[in-house]
Formats: structure tokens, C-alpha cells, sequence
């Protein structure tokens, strides 16, 4: 599959996906941290490059309900970013998840269709992730965990601090690559049978 991660610089789910096989991207205004298939960028550049799945990560700044105390402060930046959220969920692509935290993408937009916490994934810590997919399953979990700690939010302040908070979860991405990589498979075996009659 062509896979397509937008606004990720540290390549975590890219290389989930590449690890597997997959022809995978990374998109974002920033470089990579680390090496690989990067596109430094706007990402609304890039939908229509015929990807066959998208992850898109929309920076949340102004979308998090734990920053609502400022939501009257920044609306113009809030409909700005949500105005790119529906950039992402209607791009040209047949399978997408764009994932964030609770945020107003659910009142604004739609309600996510799972959420989902690292600890169901093998990570023993907190962290309520929301997930809008389209044209894809609910994520499955694959190890859960007990000693679940906000870790996350209990971050001193520091420069990375941003950073640091925004990297998805390796057990997370190990998790869609696995669970969502193998459906373009599954595509092409259900069209095989019509392409034998043509």
C-alpha cells in the first residue's frame, strides 16, 4: 500500500508501516528526526498523489478541550484548524484515521468513531486518544496493561515539551500498521475474481 502520514516529524507510524512493507510517507512542515521517505511540507500538497491510506496527526493546539479556558481568545485560529481537519477527512484517499485528543473536532465536526489509550497497547500510561477513520475497522487492542500513569501530562516544561506529548506511541503505530496494512490485500483478493472475467 501507499501510505501517507500527515504532520508527523518523528516517523514512528511511517516506519510501522515501512517496516512491513509498505510504501510509506511522512508529511510535515517540519524535517524528520529521524531518516526516511519524508515530504517537508504542506500536506494539502499531497492528497491527490494516489495514496491508498492516510494517518493524519492535525497539530491540536487549538483544538484540545484542555486548552478550552483560551478558546474565546484564538477563534479565528480554531476554525482555521478545524477548516483543516476537513481538509484531511474528505481528501481523496479510500481509507483514512486522523487521530486526536478529545477535542472540538467531536462537537464541530463529528464525535470519533473509537478512543482509544496507550496502555491498551503496551504502554503503561494514559493518554485518550480519539480516532475518526473512515473505510476502516476499529482498532483492535493487542496487549493490555496495568501501572497506567498520566506520565504524559505530568511533563516539566521544557522546549520539546510540545514535541514530546505529540509522538504517537509505538505500540500504537506497531498496531495500525499491522491491523490496517493488510487491507489493501484484502482489496485486491475481493477484486481478483472480476479481473479473471474481463
Amino acid at each position: 500500500m501507499r501510505v501517507l502520514v500527515a504532520c508527523e516529524f518523528s516517523g514512528v507510524v511511517r516506519d510501522a508501516f515501512a517496516a512491513l512493507g509498505h510504501d510509506a510517507w511522512s508529511c510535515d512542515l517540519m524535517p524528520t528526526e529521524v531518516r526516511g521517505n519524508h515530504l517537508r511540507g504542506d500536506v494539502a500538497d499531497h492528497l491527490d498523489k494516489g495514496w491508498d491510506l492516510m494517518i493524519a496527526h492535525p497539530p491540536c493546539t487549538h483544538l484540545a478541550v484542555s486548552g478550552a479556558r483560551w478558546f474565546p481568545l484564538k477563534r479565528v485560529e480554531q476554525a482555521q484548524a478545524l477548516d483543516f481537519v476537513r481538509l484531511l477527512l474528505s481528501a481523496p484517499i479510500p481509507r483514512i484515521a486522523l487521530e486526536n485528543p478529545v477535542s472540538v473536532i467531536s462537537s464541530r465536526i463529528r464525535p470519533p468513531d473509537q478512543t482509544i489509550q496507550p496502555w491498551e497497547f503496551g504502554h503503561g500510561e494514559t493518554k485518550t486518544t480519539c480516532l475518526w477513520l473512515k473505510n476502516l475497522p476499529l482498532l483492535r487492542p493487542t496487549d493490555i496493561v496495568a501501572g497506567r500513569e498520566a506520565r504524559i501530562h505530568q511533563m516539566p516544561p521544557s522546549p520539546d515539551r510540545w514535541k514530546n506529548r505529540s509522538r504517537t506511541y509505538q505500540g500504537i503505530a506497531s498496531a495500525m500498521a499491522a491491523q490496517w496494512g493488510g487491507l489493501g490485500e484484502v482489496a485486491q483478493m475481493e477484486l481478483w475474481p472480476n479481473r479473471l472475467h474481463t
